[in-house]
């Protein structure tokens, strides 16, 4: 990933209009990602998962981070997974923008996390709006919760299920509704 292409650009949250000449590149990168993907949602095992997911996202996971299939990523090479890091079912991540997830962190099914948008204005709709999403150590994000880019979840606090997060959740705080808000201040 040189200094100028185009997933350098999207990580520094440069917006992208889908006919930039480079742009070709994410679809590449996309077909590779699908093909081990495939691979990854049939695997019979964790360890066979963890070193599918490793080859996707370009570094090591962790042998103490669990991820169960199927799991869902459009690039891959924008996810940091820390240690102890739990991912359950059907989680789909869009990392064109990066998504971090801290160690200790608990990720229920059928969570959608996106790091990437689009613009409201018809004339730049097709154009890739990057933000990273963090999600800091400790957390856990409940069944079927939704995190929207630019996103930053504290430490320790708690995502609800079907929570849809389009703001920072403070640490030590739960969230819950559609937009969540924060329902409870832990000590």
């Amino acid at each position: 990933m040189g200094k100028h292409s185009i997933f350098h650009r999207l990580r520094k949250g440069e917006i992208i209009p889908m006919d930039d000449p480079d742009y070709s590149e994410i679809r590449e990168a996309v077909n590779q990602t699908l093909k081990l993907s495939a691979r990854l949602n049939v695997a019979s095992d964790v360890d066979e998962i963890r070193e599918l997911l490793s080859r996707i996202i370009g570094s090591p996971v962790d042998a103490s981070t669990s991820v169960f299939a199927p799991f869902h990523t459009n690039i891959g090479r924008n996810i940091v997974l820390g240690k102890r890091v739990f991912i359950n079912h059907a989680c789909s991540f869009l990392d064109l923008g990066g998504i971090t997830i801290e160690d200790d962190v608990m990720i229920g099914p059928r969570v959608n996390i996106t790091s990437e948008n689009h613009p409201v204005d018809i004339p730049t709709r097709k154009s890739m709006v990057p933000a990273e999403v963090i999600i800091r150590n400790n957390a856990w994000i409940g069944a079927g919760a939704t995190i929207l880019p630019g996103v930053t979840v504290g430490s320790n606090s708690v995502v609800a299920a079907g929570a849809l997060v389009n703001k920072d959740v403070p640490p030590n705080t739960v969230v819950a509704g559609v937009p969540a808000r924060v329902i409870r201040e832990m000590g």
